[in-house]
C-alpha cells in the first residue's frame, strides 16, 4: 500500500499492485486495473518511486531461490 493525497488534501492508502497507469495531465491521475481513477496531489515520479519501494519491500519478504519459505 502507498500513501497518496486527494486534491483536497485527504490522505488515503492505495494498493500499489493494482496500479495500471500513472499519468501527468498536468494533474497526476492514477488508473487501476479495475478502471477506477484517482487524481492526487503527488507528482507522477513520486508515485512511481513509492510503487517501486513498495514492490522492493514485498520482494524482500519472499524466499530466495533454493531457500526454505520459513528460513526468514
Amino acid at each position: 500500500m502507498i500513501l497518496v493525497h486527494r486534491l483536497d488534501g485527504t490522505p488515503f492508502y492505495l494498493n500499489a499492485t493494482l496500479v495500471e497507469t500513472v499519468e501527468a495531465t498536468p494533474d497526476t491521475v492514477i488508473v487501476l486495473v479495475n478502471g477506477h481513477r484517482y487524481v492526487v496531489q503527488e507528482k507522477a515520479q513520486e508515485i512511481v518511486a513509492r510503487i517501486l519501494a513498495c514492490s522492493q519491500g514485498v520482494r524482500s519478504l519472499l524466499p530466495r531461490d533454493g531457500e526454505s519459505p520459513t528460513a526468514r
